[in-house]
């Protein structure tokens, strides 16, 4: 049997963020064979009234310190133990066979570290050509759709050579910051086609109010390019001036 630590960042701050991880949950215990996969369900829950409230299949764990999306996936992360490690929005859908798919491009390239499932409603990932068995990320792909953060998989092992998540990263440019750190290291990245997670999407933004919001999104591009740099281009920044200057 294979074990893989689910984290599922979740901020039930109402009946339908509470039912949006009730969901998130369910889609994901019917999603495989259990007598073939063990999900360690590890909700990090942002509602401190809620405690000691339990999700349903979950150890629910209440962290008594300021939301980060980092911080709280990496709490996630050193509360399991198993092999695989999965980092979830509460906003997912899982289809049949995801983690079969993925779990089956690692056994047979054990050089891949990380991956993403396809999302049916994303755009970029529309597409994608479902017939091949995984893309690999590269610096010109991996910010193209091939790197998504609301699901990831990952091999507890890749948290021993890039250490945990920076937690400097709130919210937004987290998932760029954990692509940055693996195209640094020279790790692999994939992206699963056969494996199919939907991402409803931007439902989790409804937890946050307005500025704080505006603090977790557009302020961390200040932190990711003062780490990284920018990702534009020199015509794209050229562009950007130019278009300033005519203003």
């Amino acid at each position: 049997m294979t074990e893989i630590d689910i984290v599922i960042l979740s901020n039930a701050k109402n009946e339908h963020l509470t039912r949006l991880t009730e969901e998130t949950i369910e889609s994901l215990l019917n999603s495989e064979d259990p007598g073939e996969f063990k999900f360690h369900i590890i909700v990090v829950e942002s509602n401190q009234s809620l405690k000691p409230f339990q999700f349903n299949n979950t150890k629910t764990i209440y962290p008594d310190e300021q939301f980060g999306f980092h911080k709280f996936l990496n709490i996630g992360i050193k509360t399991g133990n198993s092999e695989y490690v999965c980092l979830c929005n509460n906003d997912l859908i899982f289809h049949k066979g995801w983690a079969s798919a993925t779990l089956g491009v690692f056994q047979k390239h054990p050089e891949f570290d990380s991956a993403n499932p396809l999302c049916d409603l994303f755009e970029p990932h529309k597409k994608i050509d479902t017939a091949k068995p995984y893309i690999i990320a590269n610096k010109k792909n991996i910010f193209q759709g091939i790197l998504t953060g609301w699901c990831i998989f990952a091999r507890r092992s890749l948290f021993n050579k890039i250490g945990l998540l920076d937690e400097q990263f709130d919210f937004w440019y987290a998932d760029r910051d954990y692509g940055r750190t693996l195209l640094k290291f020279g790790l692999k990245h994939v992206l699963v086609p056969g494996a199919i997670v939907t991402h409803l999407g931007n439902q989790s933004h409804e937890s946050i109010d307005t500025e704080k919001l505006n603090e977790l999104t557009s302020e961390q591009r200040i932190k990711y390019e003062r780490k990284w740099g920018s990702d534009a281009t020199l015509f794209q920044r050229l562009k950007l001036l130019a278009k300033k200057i005519m203003r």
